[in-house]
């Protein structure tokens, strides 16, 4: 994908200027926020837009309020933390595009932040409403887009606003954009994806677009059931998806028509009904009463040589229910296998950054991306509209 117009060109000073960022934090029971690092990570953007005496008004989500303002998800708590990371204080407009947005918008000085409330407490926002994108549009004079989590989606605060005002791509996007296309063109081959999670349904796209691009395609987790289901394997009173098995095979066809190696379990660690350890098992032994839990040592070892051959690898998705520590072992092994291999690793989708961090695998990636479903589809190969409309560099 081509560069976009980065902040770097972006006259600054004195100037009123929205920037989309994705606070979106997890939040611990009693509200507080229970993970910082997406705050974290736009940190770069932020010093950028402070030292070059901007007047920044901060734009994000939190959780799902269906377009009604709810109590749980007032940013409150997020200012509280970004004020303390800061040094300064960040005060909340709790309003999002009234009088009292207004009013705290012309009082910036240069170097300040105002944070809106939650996006998503207005309905226009995840409907793109021209008249919403307007208002907000009114509130700055330039526009910077640091939410790359978001991209995927047209929003009003990812597409309505940079429609109509001077749009830049934040330091954030600009590193996720530089890094996942390397991805995507003149990649260094042997490249291979490491696939897991679960819903072949919904990840049968990204699973079809490395047909052809990927020398190798390793699948595990609940995401492997369905391909195993369909070559006859036993897999006990495991839960799958239904209905998927002429998909994989179809895919699993198309990928070896190609020259993209398949490669599937053969073997799995399962939780048996009144017993607490773990037992192993291969394909052909699975119990009847057995649940699939995890890959098992065998193919964990044979992931791990696949992996050591290659030079680009594309992680997403644990390989088995890592939430239990019992069947955490296989996603652990194989991502601390590639720690030891030359090359360059990207882990993208979803929980994968807290997956890392608590695996303790985070060294083993160059890079791991702050993007969920922006990440997929960017490295799928889709346009994704929050950047699409970002003029090119």
């Amino acid at each position: 994908m081509r560069a976009k117009r980065g902040i770097g060109s972006a006259p600054l000073k004195g100037r009123r200027v929205l920037v989309r960022v994705d606070f979106n934090v997890p939040q611990d029971p009693q509200g507080g926020i229970a993970d910082d690092r997406r705050i974290i990570e736009a940190l770069p953007t932020l010093n950028h837009l402070r030292a070059a005496g901007a007047r920044s008004i901060l734009m994000t989500h939190l959780g799902r309020p269906e377009g009604h303002r709810d109590p749980r998800f007032s940013l409150r708590p997020v200012v509280h933390r970004l004020s303390g990371i800061l040094g300064q204080p960040v005060p909340l407009a709790d309003d999002i595009v009234g009088i009292h947005a207004i009013e705290l918008s012309t009082r910036l000085e240069n170097g300040q932040f105002l944070m809106l409330e939650n996006l998503r407490f207005h309905p226009g926002e995840e409907a793109n409403d021209p008249g919403f994108a307007a208002q907000l549009a009114r509130l700055g004079e330039m526009f910077v887009e640091d939410a790359f989590g978001t991209v995927h989606r047209a929003h009003a605060s990812t597409v309505g606003v940079p429609k109509r005002l001077p749009s830049f791509a934040g330091l954030l996007v600009e590193r996720e954009i530089r890094e996942l296309s390397r991805l995507t063109a003149d990649v260094d081959r042997p490249y291979a994806a490491l696939l897991g999670g679960a819903k072949v349904a919904d990840k049968l796209p990204l699973l079809t677009s490395f047909c052809g691009r990927a020398d190798i395609v390793l699948i595990g987790g609940a995401l492997a059931f369905p391909f195993l289901a369909a070559q006859g394997a036993r897999l006990g009173a495991t839960p799958r998806e239904e209905g998927q098995e002429e998909n994989v095979r179809r895919l699993v066809d198309a990928a070896r028509a190609v020259g993209t190696e398949v490669v599937l379990p053969t073997d799995l660690v399962v939780e048996r009904p009144g017993s607490v350890e773990p037992e192993t098992y291969d394909l052909a032994r699975v119990p009847a009463d057995a649940l699939a839990r995890d890959i098992g040592p065998a193919t964990r070892a044979r992931f791990i040589a696949a992996l050591a051959r290659t030079k680009t690898v594309f992680w997403n998705g644990p390989l088995g229910l890592v939430e239990d520590e019992r069947f955490a072992t296989g996603t652990r092994e194989v991502l601390r296998g590639l720690g030891g291999v030359p090359g360059f690793h990207v882990a993208a989708g979803g929980d994968s950054a807290r997956f890392v961090q608590e695996l303790g695998a985070a060294g083993s990636f160059q890079f791991i991306s702050t993007g969920g479903g922006a990440a997929l589809e960017f490295v799928e190969g889709l346009e994704l509209p929050g950047l699409a409309v970002l003029p090119d560099a």
